[in-house]
Parts: structure tokens; sequence; C-alpha cells
């Protein structure tokens, strides 16, 4: 297995540790421990655009600000070289810095509570056995007073993270469910993206047996809407095999879709390199899961009226015109686009979400589909940022959202107009 180019090869000289400097010295422990980061993203967050592996600085839009990942490198002075293994489970498990402050929940730890001993020993040996340090002062967050105030933190802990997932032992992994449901709820924390959010920002569900909101999507994440990974027959994975979602999480494409926004860099620094079992295992247990407690009580089904007016070339909107204009030459008159190459647009789960901020975003900023080892074309879209008004993006979404049986969402010209503004300045996501 060849491991994500921004993971840093095994270090060949170790750094003087702390207490627990036994686990930086277990070379089978740090190569185990480099798997266990795959697993849980850790690069895609903790490395900035441009920066250097796990030295941080990313910024992670929430509702309040911006928040930037922290140095996870080994440095004495700005990372958590100075961490022991108990330092570390503890801000894993609980939330809590080694100098006893909170962190915000962007960090996933809810999620990471579920860690095994194992694999939190493991990642803890790679971090400061496997990983350069890097010196790199963390960048405070964009939090205007009071909401920056750390305090309150301890008492959300309390409220929405006090109890912890329960650990899925080891020797249970055997069962793809079982470790499907270890790597999406606790390593991989989907419910991050995938889960609503209540008032106070924390997720509706962490579980499966917490209801059956949990990854029921809706969560708007830096101007990109998660998509449900429930079965939902509208808007879901409904018709999405076992084999469907694996090629997704293997190559980022399928014949129903393709990724865009953070779930590029989730694609490209974790499940493209997550072994062939895993991947099953994620699989299998997101088959498991039934419809949300939201899903509309309809079955989605092609419609091709729309396809056969535009390809006699009659349009009857504006948002039709738009779409013969710039969409039909890759996305096709029918619909239908092409798959593993162009994505379909017609039965697309994401057209069916009840918020379009997604496709509105793509249009604006256009996307990129990286290659990966298992997918290695690039593909890009353009953006019409410069070339369409606020009002033409509205017309074409609500067109496209609203053609060939999809039951997407309408969009209003205001709606494009505060997407416009808030990802002003963006770069085409790359995920690399």
């Amino acid at each position: 297995m060849r491991l994500p180019s921004l993971l840093p090869v095994l270090a060949a000289t170790m750094c003087a540790m702390p207490v627990s400097a036994a686990y930086a010295q277990d070379d089978d422990l740090i190569k185990q421990g480099a798997y266990v980061a795959i697993l849980g993203d850790c690069v895609a967050c903790h490395t900035a655009h441009n920066g250097q592996a796990m030295a941080g600085g990313l910024s992670l839009q929430s509702p309040i600000g911006a928040i930037y990942s922290t140095n996870i490198t080994p440095d004495h002075e700005t990372g958590i070289g100075e961490w022991s293994f108990e330092d570390f489970a503890r801000l894993m498990r609980r939330g809590i810095k080694k100098n006893g402050s909170s962190v915000y929940p962007a960090m996933p730890y809810p999620s990471y509570s579920s860690m095994t001993d194992q694999d939190l020993q493991a990642l803890y040996a790679y971090l400061m056995g496997g990983v350069k340090p890097v010196k790199r002062q963390n960048r405070p967050t964009d939090i205007a007073w009071p909401m920056s105030m750390r305090w309150p933190l301890s008492l959300w802990r309390m409220v929405f993270a006090g109890k912890p997932i329960p650990e899925v032992a080891s020797h249970e992994q055997n069962s793809l469910v079982a470790r499907g449901r270890y790597l999406v709820e606790g390593l991989g924390h989907c419910g991050s993206c995938h889960t609503p959010r209540n008032f106070a920002f924390a997720e509706k569900a962490r579980t499966t047996t917490e209801g059956r909101q949990y990854l029921s999507g809706g969560f708007v994440v830096d101007n990109w809407v998660a998509p449900s990974l429930r079965s939902d027959d509208v808007g879901g994975l409904s018709d999405w095999t076992v084999k469907d979602i694996v090629v997704f999480l293997k190559t980022g494409r399928n014949m129903k879709g393709a990724t865009f926004g953070a779930m590029n860099s989730v694609v490209v620094h974790s499940t493209s390199v997550t072994n062939d079992h895993d991947l099953v295992a994620i699989a299998t247990f997101l088959k498991t899961l039934g419809t949300s407690e939201r899903a509309p009580a309809i079955h989605y089904r092609y419609d091709d009226m729309v396809s056969k007016q535009l390809y006699a070339g009659r349009t009857s909107s504006e948002g039709a015109r738009i779409y013969i204009d710039r969409c039909a030459a890759c996305h096709r008159t029918d619909g239908h686009g092409y798959p593993n190459v162009f994505p379909p647009l017609a039965g697309n789960p994401v057209l069916q979400a009840s918020d379009a901020t997604s496709i509105a975003h793509i249009i604006l900023n256009g996307g990129k589909l990286p290659g990966v080892n298992a997918a290695p074309s690039l593909l890009v879209m353009a953006p019409y940022r410069d070339i369409l008004s606020d009002k033409q993006v509205a017309d074409v979404v609500t067109f496209i959202g609203r053609s060939w049986g999809n039951r997407g969402a309408e969009m209003t010209e205001a709606q494009v107009a505060q997407i416009r503004h808030a990802t002003k300045g963006e770069e085409i996501p790359a995920g690399e």
C-alpha cells in the first residue's frame, strides 16, 4: 500500500521523547500508526494548503469564525513533542489539551473517543516517531470575543460529549459490519460532516443507536452541504450497492456521482489509500442504515420529458437555455453525463437535497476531481463566477434540480449572491 504523498516517510532519526518514549521507538507500532492516521484523515485537516505535513494552519470555517488546525508534529516548542501518551489520549477522548484548556469540537474528539487503546498508542507512536518535527506556531482563531472564550467549551463537552462512544473491541472488528461501524462512527468521524447539528453546533446523533438523524446529511461545511449517507430513496444511497460505495471511496467517482469540496481531501488522503477490506467494511455498514427521519416517502424515477425538449432544441426557461449553452456538452441533454468522467445530474443524490448550496458553489467556483492511484485522471470544471450573473446561476441551479425527475430545491438570486460573497477568492478545491 502506498501512503499519501503528504504523509511523510518514517523518520530515520528519533527525536527525544517525553515519558512514553517507548511508543516512538517501535517500528511496527509506527507503521500501524501511519495507517491509523490514514483512517483518521489526520493529514487533510492538519496540513495547510502548500504547507508541511501535520504542521497545522488549515482554516476551518465555523458559524462563529475561522478555526485553524494545530501543529501535531513532534516539535518540542510548537507541536506535541512534550506530550506524553496520557496527554495525547486525554485530547483524543475528552478534547482536553496538555495545558488543561478545551479544544473546539471542530476537532472530532467525540468520535475519536471510541478508538481502541491499540489504535491510540499506534497513532501516538507514528506522530512522535514517524512524522518530521516542524517548528510552526499555532495560529489563533478568528473568533471574536466573547465566543472566543474557552471555558464554556468544558460545559459543551459535559452536555454534548460527556459519554464516550462505546468502544468496539479489536476481536469484534472481525465482523465486517462491526469494523465498518468502528471506522465510520469513530476513526473516520463521518458524522462530523454528514450529520445535522443542533443550536450548539453539536451533532444531533453520534451513532446509529442515537437516532435516524445520524448521517442524514444537511450540515453546511465551508459552503458545501454534506449529503445523506443513509438509504434514503431521494437524496441518499438507496440505489448504491456496496461496490458503488467502495468504488466512490477508492476513486472519488462512480457511475452515480463524483466527489467535490471537502470530500476531495478525504478521498485523496484517506479513502483512496485505505485497504480494500476496510472499504468494504465501511460500505457494508452504511448499507445497514435505514432511511432518515426526514426522508420523503417518494422514489426517484427518471423523467425523459426535459431530455426530449432539450434534444429538440426547445427551451422553456432561461435555466434551460443556459444549460444547453454551458452544461449539456459534458452532462448531456439527457442528464446522464459521462459516468466516471463527467458525473450524471439525473438522479444524482446531491441534486435531491433541500439545500442547493453545493450546486451553486460548483457553478460559481468550478470544481476539480483529483487524480488518485486507482483513477489517475484529474478532471476540472471551470468556474462561471465571471460569466454568469447571480440570476443566471439561480436559474440554471433550479433547472437542473427540477429536471429528469430530480426533486431538488429551487434557488433565488439573493441566495446565489450570498454564496458568491462567501466564496470570493476561493481556489478550485483540489484536495491535494
